[in-house]
């Protein structure tokens, strides 16, 4: 297969001064596309703020002979928000490509975590990611195309000890992700997620935390976290935000050389005119059985309605 150019196309990728981030805004300059690099340079609980990220990846691009513009901004506020959206159309005039990436992390035992550093992972993860999509929303609709990228994890299916918050947020933006997929495809739009695997300083302290309680040596922990390059989460969705993808409403897991579908599934299940709770305690096998399951769709909602 040729190569997956982005040339004439422009990217918002927001997150882009560190990490996962950094790998999505370098690799699509290195593909043709002119970037916005939005970074608002915090901590990973999301505290203080700094330019010097977003210009330095900026700079790195311009070095490999690419395009793009610095935008220190907070996602977390809709006029801030907004503003990044605006960059790209004042800098390049157009706006295609949106990868939803930045993100803050606070990892703490539910009964630890306060309402406010819940409210902290929405902020960012879910009203981050929605008021880029709002602000970009109109110039797609207007163009006939877009795509869209966000940034969802494993844990909001998987289940991870001490990430309550992240893994709520991250659901909520695996929610909108599936929702605005339906919506945007009349309008060109296709929108779609991945789930990474990497090793970067919002993950470090969890990672090694787990990797100690799991009795991994410090060898094999340093073994496991270089396997974690943040640059290998890139390629997808590089290949998510081109033109010739037809995924919709899909979640890739990607990192550390692999890509896969991650999705929740239904089961065939068990299907009765008077159901009660003893019968599904009888057949509770049946209920759970993955034999025959499917990627529920909005067609699946009203199927027992059609099949009377």
């Amino acid at each position: 297969m040729s190569e997956l150019r982005f040339d004439g196309r422009v990217a918002i990728v927001t997150g882009a001064g560190r990490g996962i981030g950094r790998g999505h805004a370098l690799l699509l300059a290195q593909k043709g596309a002119r970037v916005v690099v939005a970074d608002y340079g915090v901590d990973p609980a999301g505290n203080g703020t700094s330019s010097a990220p977003a210009d330095q990846v900026v700079q790195e691009i311009k070095d490999l002979g690419g395009d793009a513009v610095a935008c220190c901004a907070s996602v977390a506020e809709e006029v801030s928000a907004t503003s990044i959206v605006e960059t790209a159309i004042e800098a390049f005039g157009r706006l295609d490509i949106v990868v939803n990436n930045a993100g803050i992390h606070d990892p703490a035992n539910f009964d630890e975590l306060s309402i406010e550093q819940f409210r902290a992972m929405l902020d960012v993860h879910f009203y981050g990611a929605l008021y880029v999509i709002r602000a970009a929303w109109p110039h797609f609709v207007s163009a006939g195309y877009g795509r869209i990228v966000n940034t969802v994890s494993e844990a909001m299916l998987g289940g991870v000890s001490g990430l309550t918050s992240y893994a709520s947020a991250k659901g909520a933006v695996y929610g909108l992700t599936r929702n605005l997929a339906t919506e945007g495809l009349p309008a060109g739009i296709r929108v779609n997620a991945v789930a990474p695997r990497a090793y970067t300083r919002l993950s470090a302290d969890h990672c090694d935390s787990l990797s100690h309680l799991y009795g991994m040596s410090e060898d094999k922990i340093q073994q496991v976290n270089a396997s974690m390059p943040p640059e290998l989460c890139a390629p997808a969705v590089a290949y998510l935000a081109h033109q010739d993808c037809r995924l919709n409403g899909e979640v890739l897991q990607v990192g550390m050389g692999g890509v896969a579908r991650m999705a929740f599934i239904a089961t065939k299940g068990l299907r009765e005119a008077a159901l009660t709770a003893e019968s599904i305690a009888d057949n509770i096998d049946t209920v759970l059985s993955i034999d025959r399951a499917q990627v529920p769709s909005t067609d699946d909602i009203f199927s027992p309605l059609r099949a009377k």
